[in-house]
């Protein structure tokens, strides 16, 4: 199954986009599901569906708004049942259905549950409409950071110890609460690691949509770090609402040629093996399925990995081509983990051990447009922590270089190297 998370900047268009990239993929054959938190009238009438039950919309599309109030209010509830003991001991009273209201943030945890739901389903594509490009990173990032927070506080050793705890209630004459708060923490990890699975899937992708322009391209520069960092893949670049370069209206000329400038660029040092789509300006806000089914007919698709710069002539038109317009592509069938961050390699291959002086591991993380004084980097114990801009990440270090000390680090033609030297106290040693 394709996941393709629909992201970008705040007012460029990604609802609309990611509901043409669900009605595309149903074009061509596929069944492709279309969720959102907001998703208006974009597809011609309002949603309603849930996406434990999506609605038809038309042959090959689904469609399912997400609805985060009932999401925080039915796991609210769940949690107050399973915590009820401690609860009781402490004379709460308990919160009825009708007094929450949900709080921040509970739109993106509800975004994540729904992909999880969808994901059972027998979709070839599941398409979301994510929040804006930085929230969606720090969104996808969540898992893998509350993964981390949970096995600190509450460390799978301290669990042998549960069977002893009916005796230790019945002792003290109270219901212990660390009991349901393991059994709790246990079925969050689960939860979690699935969508950690689902995000680090090489069938999930993120699709950036941006309205070109100065705004967006320093925006999308500062992005490109936070990508890498976090290991996600863009299928695609979207440049949306784009003017006619033919026009003759003396009023759009300058923003037809701030749009070009940009676009330039933007092949120049797109997103790495990400392809470029430019989607035309309909004259008028899309609504409804026959404006969505034009963007797909009329963007230009650029190939990832090609050069695809703009220009006039022929040869400008040979390289950027109408082929897939907004389609996602790839096999559905495909699954499996992307691989990690980071890569090490072993420039010293004749040194085998701690008795080579120049025994060095090097670890590389790819950081495009990441400068010196952007980047923090920390070992701490058998992890990695770095910082590139605002996103921050903490890694954990592969089994072979935790048995190594930091010999350095540098930052050269945005990748980071961090070399390492084997522990001659940590190292086995060959005789």
């Amino acid at each position: 199954m394709r996941k393709v998370l629909v992201t970008g900047l705040g007012g460029a268009g990604r609802t609309t986009v990611a509901a043409a990239t669900a009605l595309a993929e149903a074009a061509r054959g596929r069944r492709a599901l279309f969720l959102s938190a907001d998703p208006g009238d974009v597809l011609g009438a309002p949603v309603t569906a849930a996406p434990e039950e999506p609605a038809l919309v038309r042959e090959g599309l689904w469609a399912a708004r997400v609805d985060a109030g009932a999401d925080f209010r039915a796991e609210f509830l769940d949690l107050q049942e399973r915590a009820s003991a401690a609860l009781d001991l402490l004379g709460a009273a308990r919160l009825e259905d009708e007094e929450l209201t949900r709080l921040p943030g509970s739109e993106q945890f509800a975004l994540l549950r729904a992909l999880t739901v969808a994901s059972r389903g027998g979709w070839d594509v599941v398409v979301v409409d994510m929040p804006p490009l930085h929230e969606t990173i720090a969104l996808l990032a969540l898992p893998e950071e509350l993964r981390r927070y949970l096995r600190r506080l509450l460390p799978q050793e301290r669990q042998a110890a549960r069977a002893l705890r009916p005796v230790l209630a019945q002792l003290a004459g109270v219901p212990m609460p660390a009991r349901w708060l393991y059994g709790t923490a246990e079925r969050w990890d689960t939860e979690l690691a699935g969508v950690q699975a689902l995000i680090e899937s090489v069938n999930t992708t993120l699709r950036v949509v941006a309205e070109p322009g100065p705004r967006a391209a320093a925006a999308l520069l500062e992005a490109r770090a936070g990508l890498a960092l976090h290991g996600l893949a863009v299928d695609a670049l979207v440049a949306n609402r784009n003017l006619p370069r033919e026009s003759a209206d003396p009023w759009l000329a300058p923003l037809v040629a701030q749009q070009e400038k940009c676009l330039h660029e933007w092949y120049g040092a797109r997103l790495p093996r990400a392809s470029m789509c430019e989607v035309p300006h309909l004259g008028r806000d899309p609504q409804g399925l026959e404006d969505l089914a034009l963007l797909d007919t009329r963007a230009v698709r650029t190939a990832a990995g090609g050069d695809g710069r703009r220009g006039d002539g022929p040869a400008a038109g040979a390289r950027a081509h109408r082929g897939d317009g907004l389609a996602v592509g790839g096999d559905p069938e495909r699954e499996g983990p992307r691989p990690g961050p980071g890569r090490i390699d072993r420039p010293e291959p004749s040194a085998t051990g701690p008795g080579g002086e120049d025994a060095l591991y090097v670890w590389e993380l790819e950081l495009p447009g990441v400068v010196k004084e952007q980047l923090s980097l920390v070992r701490r114990g058998d992890e990695l922590l770095i910082g590139a801009g605002p996103f921050r990440r903490i890694l954990p270090l592969p089994s072979m270089l935790r048995r190594c000390t930091v010999a350095g680090a540098g930052l050269a033609d945005g990748t980071l190297r961090v070399r390492f030297t084997p522990d001659p106290g940590l190292w086995p040693r060959t005789h």
